[in-house]
């Protein structure tokens, strides 16, 4: 059979920078910063004191006070991200067969926020077991994925791929997959996360990840710099609804840019390190590149994984020039976790959107913060620091790496 071709018809997104994609690109292409204090819980005794939180965020305004009640905060995420993505989209699900429309829902932990609050209630209450009813789907990280198949009577394929901070790429290549290969017309990918809270942030700073620059905290996530001192939490979730190229161009739909390839990967090396010199990276990369027919130099842009850490950092960049090294042009380099913060399992379905948008407009996002680039930047790379570009975007490349070592890449082209 045939193999079909891929497209993003659809995006949505709630984050630090953008209630709604609409408001997000333009706060991404001028470099806003979404890094605040934290205001959700007394962060006295915590090594971190900021993060990337949806300021103002209230749930009544999405739903009723009795469905809340199920919802932990990832899923709120996942079912406003996915509603702006499906009106975006122009989409009609009743003109297809609910069998040939999939979700593929991913989260690198879940309901995180619930399992912290239902088991100190546990045990501030002499551990009586009074717990909510809906504790354990609330805290399920395959949960919304279910939800937003009820939500819009979707019954084709149906799932979460976790793997960490590169879940939600993950679920963007099962799409691709599963369309690609004529199992689906459309699916509906993408990812949420809902990290900061005691528990996670307490759980990352005992891990030493995250920046402690609480006396500067706007600038704390500054990618490839030498003064990187660790990743910023994010939360909110990013949606996207790719479909068949032939069913898209049926229904007239607007077609923001087509996917062609996706590699995953692993490390192989340590569960929580990057391999020193890159190797499950550049396989991501490379397999994504080889699936799409290309060269390496073909790439005009990369959205890159660049958390802001030491050693994660290094390694990216390592697997990078070796891929590239034949490359004779400037391969334009962003790091949008300088702005939105790192949303874990969120991350690749909000930089696959920045990524779309970017070949989209033939602009490359700047990296914010970035003052001292480390020595270990070499060419072709060409990082893009303080203002956006405006370039000729072919192929891009959007890339996530986990704790486990997971890696996964997406490639994405410019629709012609």
């Amino acid at each position: 059979m045939e193999k079909q071709r891929v497209v993003i018809t659809g995006l949505g997104t709630i984050n630090s920078i953008g209630a709604t994609v609409k408001e997000f690109w333009p706060n991404v292409l001028s470099g806003k910063s979404g890094t605040s204090s934290i205001t959700r819980f007394d962060t006295n005794q915590h090594k971190t004191k900021f993060a990337n939180q949806v300021l103002g965020y209230n749930g009544l305004d999405y739903f009723d006070r009795k469905e809340l009640r199920k919802l932990d905060l990832y899923s709120q995420f996942s079912l406003i991200a996915v509603e702006e993505a499906v009106v975006n989209s122009g989409i009609d699900f009743a003109s297809f067969d609910p069998a040939e429309v999939g979700v593929i829902w991913s989260s690198g932990i879940g309901g995180f926020d619930t399992i912290q609050s239902e088991l100190q209630s546990y045990f501030e209450n002499n551990r009586t077991p009074q717990f909510n009813p809906f504790f354990i789907p609330k805290l399920l990280a395959d949960s919304a994925a279910g939800l937003i198949s009820i939500k819009y009577g979707l019954m084709g394929v149906n799932y979460s791929p976790v793997a960490a901070c590169s879940s939600s790429t993950n679920a963007l290549i099962e799409a691709f997959n599963y369309i690609s290969w004529g199992k689906a017309q459309c699916v509906v990918a993408g990812g949420a996360e809902a990290p900061i809270s005691e528990a996670a942030i307490g759980g990352f700073n005992s891990m030493k990840a995250l920046s402690t620059r609480n006396e500067d905290y706007v600038k704390a996530s500054r990618p490839f710099d030498k003064e990187r001192d660790g990743f910023v939490a994010g939360e909110g979730a990013g949606a996207l609804v790719l479909e068949s190229l032939a069913h898209a161009q049926q229904r007239g739909a607007n077609i923001i840019a087509e996917v062609v390839g996706g590699g995953a990967s692993a490390d192989a090396y340590h569960i929580t390190n990057t391999h020193p010199e890159g190797k499950g990276a550049m396989l991501s990369m490379g397999k994504a590149i080889k699936e799409a027919g290309i060269e390496p130099a073909q790439v005009d842009h990369i959205n890159a994984h660049a958390t802001s850490t030491g050693p994660g950092d290094v390694s990216e960049m390592k697997a990078i020039e070796q891929l590239f090294a034949s490359k004779k042009t400037p391969l334009y380099t962003t790091a949008t976790k300088s702005m939105t913060g790192h949303l874990l399992g969120a991350a690749g379905a909000v930089e696959g959107i920045i990524t779309a948008l970017s070949v989209l407009n033939d602009e490359v996002p700047p990296i914010i913060n970035t003052e001292e680039p480390g020595d270990f930047i070499t060419k072709p790379v060409a990082l893009v620091l303080g203002k956006s570009l405006k370039t000729k975007i072919n192929y891009a490349l959007s890339n996530t790496f986990g704790f486990g070592g997971h890696n996964a890449s997406i490639l994405l082209k410019k629709y012609l």
